[in-house]
């Protein structure tokens, strides 16, 4: 995945990037990352302090490097260094598949105790392994149904631990075991790296997870959605392997057609359909509404100084600029859907444009696929660099490289005012999500 030598300074001053990462400055933690370093063929970082996400990415290595895919060579197989349980708490800053964060969650979860035990004397490093080496078309992303987690740790405790653990079943199982000296004297040594492995479990339990829903930077982006009888994946049609086999089990849907892609999205219930029930109470349709203002307002004139603007500034805007207003016509259709959906309650789809449908559509809240499905309508709905921002990080980050200096203040400011100033309501309020 290409990544700048740095982002914008703006975005980090505000933790828009980057942000709730974990310090790492104590040696021997320090110590610790760079024999996992020099295990995978990297040079060991000369930092005294950086930080790292919770696959153990650092930006700050990354930058060190000259290389942002240092621990996602192929952006595949994706690598992992692990100094400290509470890595479970941070968020994942850079990967080539949205569900990288879910996956070391769930490894992290299922196998806490051996990470808890593990990592207060080594590091724990290693690959999310799947069944190919490099991805060439789309065939090779659908082949990958489950990954592994191979897991390593620098002084080998992991290994040392199964070897006891060997040692044990054998004194327990041999009449004649407790004779031999040399393999009890083993066994203290060991014993005194790996401790009491009957109480401490050094060895993960779980390694194997499956790998569902997700989008990938690959082949300028693409979203591979899970259904019982049939996988869809949406992409561009120019993606190698586009449509090429097993119709009968994958059906490709272009990201241009975003008629096929609502349709598909409404049918396999992952839409929330604009309703009165929700819709009144989130005021969903305003912010939409004014998104849609702002991003006319950066076309007409992308150096204005935005900072002092309210409300009352944005109304007198639209009323002096009637005419760009109503050929857009998002902000028309937004007030006559609000209109609409207050009279009978809901909003009839069937004649509206399809992109426009994506404006009064959220994903179903409590559908496993939420965060992807929102994602996906971010991708209809650029004007909306709020939604871009909470879900769409990848997308947003690259509009953000072609904005004005002026804009890019003026979305930092509106982010922090809004979004950063209590995230989960701001959650809660527009997309109904409750974690």
């Amino acid at each position: 995945m290409t990544r700048p030598a740095k982002k914008p300074d703006l975005l980090r001053d505000n933790e828009l990037i980057y942000g709730r990462l974990l310090v790492v400055d104590e040696p021997h933690l320090i110590q610790r990352y760079n024999k996992a370093l020099v295990a995978f063929g990297l040079e060991p970082t000369k930092l005294t302090s950086f930080q790292i996400d919770r696959t153990g990415f650092s930006p700050e290595v990354a930058e060190e490097c000259g290389d942002y895919d240092y621990l996602d060579p192929n952006e595949v197989n994706r690598r992992f260094i692990i100094l400290t349980p509470s890595q479970i708490d941070l968020p994942v800053v850079h990967t080539a598949f949205s569900n990288t964060s879910q996956l070391m969650f769930e490894f992290m979860s299922k196998n806490q105790r051996a990470i808890d035990a593990l990592t207060i004397k080594d590091v724990i490093y290693g690959e999310i392994e799947d069944s190919v080496p490099k991805v060439n078309d789309i065939e090779d992303l659908l082949s990958i149904n489950q990954v592994e987690f191979k897991v390593l740790s620098a002084e080998d405790v992991l290994g040392k631990a199964a070897e006891l653990g060997k040692l044990v079943d054998r004194l327990k199982q041999e009449p004649d075991a407790w004779r031999d000296n040399a393999m009890l004297e083993r066994m203290v040594d060991l014993a005194k790296v790996c401790g009491d492995i009957r109480e401490n479990a050094l060895v993960p339990d779980q390694v194997i997870f499956r790998h569902n829903a997700y989008w990938t930077s690959h082949f300028g982006g693409l979203y591979v959605f899970v259904d019982p009888d049939m996988t869809t994946v949406i992409s561009d049609p120019a993606a190698p392997g586009f449509r090429r086999s097993r119709p009968w089990q994958v059906s490709y849907l272009s990201i241009n057609d975003a008629d096929k892609v609502f349709r598909f999205l409404a049918a396999t219930g992952r839409l929330d359909l604009p309703r009165a029930s929700w819709v009144e109470t989130s005021g969903y349709l305003e912010h939409r509404a004014e998104m849609v203002v702002r991003a006319l307002i950066r076309d007409a004139e992308p150096n204005r100084n935005l900072t002092d603007v309210d409300k009352v500034w944005l109304q007198t805007w639209i009323h002096g600029h009637a005419d760009l207003i109503a050929s857009d016509g998002n902000f028309p259709f937004l007030n006559a859907a609000k209109r609409e959906i207050a009279q009978f309650g809901h909003l009839k789809l069937e004649d509206v444009p399809p992109r426009q449908r994506f404006l009064v559509v959220r994903a179903k809240p409590d559908h496993p696929d939420t965060w992807l499905t929102n994602q996906l309508i971010s991708d209809f709905v650029p004007q909306d660099f709020v939604s871009r921002y909470v879900f769409n990080k990848p997308g947003f980050y690259k509009d953000f490289d072609g904005f004005s200096d002026a804009w890019r203040s003026h979305v930092v400011d509106v982010l922090k005012t809004t979004y950063l100033k209590d995230k989960a309501a701001f959650r809660a309020r527009l997309y109904g999500l409750t974690d």
